[in-house]
């Protein structure tokens, strides 16, 4: 009942992260029916290409064997040597098969997802021993759907393989009276078109347990709202300790900016809005922005700047373009230089005539 309304608590979308995690846990969707469609048909190809050869082969090798019968030494060192041979004939007979056939089952398993080592599936887990939840695996939506599949899956394969033997039923009585080369040749063909209806057929159910158990893994991986926030806070960080920084920066940047507008040389504000404090000095190659604010803050500049005799200038075109185009501690853009110099100049003026 609790798994129950737990999965139903899972309505949001995993998110990437949530996903690498799965990976990495060795939690990834995997569909053995497209494993077994590459090793079906790593199979077909083999018997394909060296069904001729390794049947000319073996042949040789048993007519071979029936000719010299005569020579094989009766005691028992003699046969386990024909033996041994034997088995060293049919291994190698069988070797590149059953590599092709292993080469399948990878081929099959890296389409589906990159190739990653996890000890977390080999790890002891209480569910697995739970009677309760073996039951559950037995009896949930989860084996019913394999189940249903597995029969869906034996009854079209099995289907197909008695159309194709079926249309093929007045051959098989000519099987028993033809020569083994010719016997050979004809059960080879039968095959190759057994494996290949087959192939064809494998290759629609294992495209669609490829799409049911993506999407089953994805189900498997939704998050609960909360579990979203969680992730939330981690990568992102929590959003109140980050308001809780910017409030600092934003105070430390205003105490810094205060203790050097007494030094500024003029401020140039509108009556309320903006004020942007600007510092010269002989030898600078530009007025440089030392302070700047809106509102409120604007207006502290305005006072501690009136405080401490530092000249405010109201042109409110000039102030609102210098503080939307001036950082903080950097020169006026060259565009500005006319319009500053002339203010400046003003103040530098009214300083001369005061002194």
């Amino acid at each position: 009942m609790a798994e129950t309304t737990e999965q139903d608590d899972r309505t949001e979308d995993p998110t990437h992260r949530r996903l690498e995690q799965a990976i990495e846990r060795g939690d990834v969707a995997k569909s053995a029916e497209i494993n077994t469609l590459f090793v079906l048909g790593a199979f077909t190809l083999a018997v394909l290409v060296l069904a001729g050869p390794v049947s000319r082969s073996l042949v040789a090798e048993l007519r071979g064997f029936l000719a010299h019968a005569h020579l094989v030494p009766g005691d028992g060192a003699g046969l386990v040597a024909s033996g041994r041979r034997a088995l060293l004939i049919w291994f190698a007979a069988a070797i590149v098969p059953i590599g092709a056939i292993a080469l399948g089952g990878l081929a099959g398993g890296a389409l589906q997802h990159r190739p990653l080592w996890s000890l977390q599936p080999l790890m002891p887990k209480l569910s697995r021993i739970s009677p309760m939840s073996g039951l559950k695996r037995l009896f949930g939506k989860e084996a019913a759907a394999q189940f249903v599949k597995g029969l869906l899956k034996i009854a079209v394969v099995g289907s197909v393989s008695a159309a194709v033997l079926w249309a093929e039923r007045d051959r098989l009585d000519a099987f028993a009276r033809l020569e083994p080369t010719m016997l050979m040749s004809a059960v080879l063909a039968l095959v190759t078109k057994l494996l290949g209806a087959v192939l064809a057929i494998y290759a629609f159910v294992a495209i669609g347990d490829g799409v049911y158990q993506r999407l089953s893994w994805l189900q498997r991986q939704r998050m609960t709202k909360r579990e979203l926030k969680e992730e939330f806070k981690e990568s992102e960080g929590n959003p109140e300790i980050k308001a809780r920084l910017r409030q600092i920066r934003t105070l430390r940047l205003k105490k810094r900016m205060m203790a050097v507008v007494p030094k500024a040389t003029v401020v140039i504000a509108n009556p309320t809005h903006f004020a942007v404090a600007l510092q010269y000095e002989p030898g600078m190659a530009a007025p440089l922005c030392v302070a700047k604010g809106l509102d409120a803050l604007a207006l502290r500049i305005r006072a501690v700047a009136e405080e401490h005799g530092v000249p405010v200038i109201e042109n409110p075109p000039l102030a609102r373009t210098l503080h939307a185009s001036v950082k903080l501690d950097e020169e006026i853009p060259v565009e500005h230089y006319k319009a500053v110099a002339e203010v400046i100049g003003y103040v530098l003026r009214l300083r001369r005539r005061l002194s």
